[in-house]
C-alpha cells in the first residue's frame, strides 16, 4: 500500500513539474501589484531613431521639376526583372560598403554610416544643389530602408530570415510573420541579438509582462536575429498539458509493468 501512494505521489509530482503553466503563455500581461485588474493603457513606446550600419540597402528617390534631369539618380524600377520586391530592391538599391559609403550615380561615393535617413536625405540634396542645380531648384530627394530584413531561430512556426516593408515593426508583428510561438516555446526570455558598430550584443524581452512594450528593444531593427528558447518540458518529452503528460506516464509505466510482469514468469 505504501509502494503504491509512493508510486502515486510520484507520478503526481512528475505531471505538475512537466505541464507548461498557463501564465507562460500568455502575452502582455500585467505583473504589476495594482489592485485592480485593468490594464494600463498609458504605456510610452520606446524607439529611437535607426542609424545606417554596414550591409544596409538604401532606396534613393529623386524628384524634380526637370524629371530627365535627375533620372541617372533614381532607381531603374521594374526594368522587366522577374523577381520580388526584396530582390529589386537589392538590385535597385544602394548597398553601404563596410567603410559606411553608398555610391550614387554622378555624385560619387557619400559616407551614411550611423546616419537616419532623413539625415541622409538632407545630405544628398545639399550636395545636389551644390554640385548640380543651383540653390532655389525644386527638387525633392526621399532614402528608405530597402525593406527590414530579420532572422528568427529557434522556437518559431517558420524559422528563416524574412524582409517586412515598413518604416516599423515591433518584436510581436516580426514573430507573427514566422508563424507564432508555440506552447513549447519560451515566451518569458526572448533573445534580440542585435548589429551594432562595435559589434553583436544579445537582449533580452519577456513577451508575458505588458512593460516590454517599455522596452527600447521593442521595435525591431534591420538584420536583428531573434532567437526563442525551448522551454525544458520540451526537452523532458513528457507533454505541454497535464493530460498529455499522464497518458506519456501512462504509456511507461504500462511498458514498465509488462516488462516486469514477463521477467516474473521466465
Amino acid at each position: 500500500m505504501k509502494r503504491i501512494k509512493l508510486l502515486i505521489i510520484v507520478l503526481s509530482c512528475v505531471i505538475v513539474s512537466s505541464c507548461i503553466p498557463h501564465k507562460d503563455t500568455i502575452y502582455l500581461q500585467d505583473k504589476g501589484s495594482s489592485i485592480n485588474d485593468t490594464i494600463p493603457n498609458n504605456l510610452s513606446e520606446v524607439q529611437k531613431p535607426y542609424r545606417i550600419q554596414i550591409n544596409d540597402i538604401l532606396n534613393v528617390k529623386v524628384k524634380s521639376i526637370d524629371q530627365e534631369a535627375v533620372a541617372i539618380l533614381n532607381p531603374s524600377g521594374e526594368e522587366k526583372l522577374n523577381a520580388s520586391s526584396a530582390e529589386r530592391a537589392y538590385f535597385d538599391g544602394f548597398t553601404v560598403d563596410v567603410h559606411g559609403n553608398i555610391r550614387i550615380p554622378t555624385l560619387g561615393y557619400i559616407n551614411v554610416l550611423g546616419f537616419t535617413t532623413e539625415e541622409i536625405e538632407k545630405i544628398i540634396e545639399k550636395k545636389l544643389l551644390d554640385e548640380q542645380f543651383k540653390e532655389t531648384a525644386n527638387i525633392f530627394v526621399t532614402v528608405k530602408l530597402a525593406g527590414l530584413r530579420y532572422t528568427a531561430n529557434g522556437e518559431v512556426g517558420s524559422p528563416g530570415s524574412n524582409v517586412l516593408f515598413s518604416e516599423r515593426v515591433n518584436i510581436f508583428e516580426a514573430i507573427a510573420n514566422v508563424g507564432e510561438i508555440p506552447v513549447t516555446g519560451n515566451k518569458k526570455d526572448v533573445l534580440i541579438i542585435r548589429q551594432y558598430p562595435q559589434g553583436q550584443k544579445i537582449h533580452s524581452l519577456d513577451l508575458t509582462d505588458i512593460n516590454v512594450m517599455k522596452s527600447p528593444y521593442y521595435y525591431i531593427q534591420p538584420n536583428d536575429i531573434i532567437y526563442v528558447k525551448p522551454l525544458k518540458q520540451k526537452s523532458m518529452g513528457t507533454g505541454e498539458t497535464a493530460v498529455s503528460s499522464l497518458t506519456t506516464i501512462a504509456s511507461i509505466v504500462s511498458i514498465l509493468a509488462t516488462s516486469v510482469l514477463l521477467y516474473s514468469r521466465l
